[in-house]
């Protein structure tokens, strides 16, 4: 059994998008994430410490704007708005659940597809669908990928169950694939059989956001395990698979922490580097 870890592929990536920040430096681009939050949930904070680690390690900027719990809609709009027409700002990224007064869809659709770092608009998720190759893919989904490509997983013809059909995660992850010519089957909870579904396939990918619902019995032995869940059960960091129980099973197994989520940070400086060089005349 092998472990698909975060760490190699992010030390690659990072030192790459190094490389590139240094160039635009040069040239008077200083790549930017502008963070808007509101409030103060732990979750928030906790993938806003990542984000700053990460970029910094690249030696690229993030700003961190917070907002209180109780702002306004057209305070939260009128700064996305300046956000996006800041000529040195290069990606945008709004943490959400938003709180339950503010209209979130009206919010995430304002910011437009070249500082859309997370695919929260419509618009850009469209693309995603259309796979076209514009604007940016959601970081998780992107994640997923770039790791099975960094572990030389060859996915064309190859067989993938996606449990979960989130717009966050699932459907988006499964359009990826798709575009890497897997075969792609998504499960929910209408799924008759899962347990065959995921028997059958040659990799799956557990993005429920259900804790360890992926057992020994829905998997075989020889198949890639992608675990994209990230829960807490008593305290305890876990994903969307029984990693102790499925792991003796698999071919290769990404652990929760350590795995995807460790990835999803780079997608994200990633795009910022994109969009610096866009705004920069080269191509991305």
């Amino acid at each position: 059994m092998r472990e698909f870890r975060a760490k190699p592929v992010v030390e690659s990536l990072t030192q790459k998008y190094k490389e590139e920040a240094n160039e635009l430096k040069s040239r008077g681009i200083f790549p930017a994430l502008a963070i808007v939050r509101v409030g103060q949930r732990e979750d928030d904070l906790a993938y806003e410490r990542g984000i700053i680690k990460r970029f910094e390690s690249a030696d690229c900027k993030v700003m961190v704007h917070e907002l209180p719990g109780d702002v306004s809609f057209e305070e939260v709009k009128e700064l996305l708005l300046r956000l996006d027409r800041d000529d040195k700002v290069h990606g945008i990224l709004m943490f959400r659940p938003l709180p339950k007064h503010l209209d979130e869809d009206a919010l995430r659709n304002l910011v437009s597809a070249k500082k859309d770092a997370d695919c929260m608009s419509d618009i850009n998720m469209a693309h995603v669908f259309a796979q076209d190759g514009v604007g940016y893919p959601p970081c998780t989904p992107e994640a997923v990928v770039e790791m099975l490509k960094f572990y030389e997983v060859p996915l064309k013809g190859k067989r993938v169950t996606v449990v979960g059909r989130s717009m966050v995660v699932g459907r988006p992850l499964a359009m990826l694939l798709l575009k890497e010519n897997a075969t792609v089957t998504i499960c929910h909870t209408g799924t008759e059989d899962l347990k065959a579904e995921c028997q059958r396939a040659d990799i799956v990918c557990a993005a429920a956001g259900s804790p360890r619902m992926i057992g020994p019995d829905h998997v075989r032995k020889g198949q890639i395990i992608m675990d994209v869940g990230i829960n807490v059960v008593d305290g305890k960091m876990c994903g969307d698979v029984d990693y102790d129980a499925v792991a003796p099973l698999a071919e290769a197994i990404t652990p929760v922490p350590g795995g995807v989520g460790g990835v999803t940070t780079a997608m994200l400086l990633g795009h910022v580097m994109a969009s610096a060089k866009g705004a920069s005349g080269q191509n991305s």
